[in-house]
């Protein structure tokens, strides 16, 4: 694919995710009593990748001393 297209295609949907997430949190989008507020549930998303990322570096961190220890 050619460089200026694929920056220009990802500019486009970056900007896209961007003004649905805030357009579905700055109006009400609701479909058979659903809200679709993709702006919370991404925030959500956020957060739990957070604490993941902290489980996984201390794990990584315990395993490394461990080893140290048997040394």
């Amino acid at each position: 694919m050619n460089k200026w297209f694929e920056l220009g295609f990802g500019l486009v949907l970056l900007i896209g995710t961007i003004l649905i997430a805030w357009a579905s949190s700055a109006y009400t989008w609701t479909l058979f009593g659903r809200d679709f507020n993709f702006l919370h549930s991404a925030w959500i998303f956020f957060k739990g990748g957070i604490f993941w990322f902290v489980i996984m570096v201390s794990l990584l961190l315990i395993m490394l001393g461990i080893n140290d220890l048997r040394e």
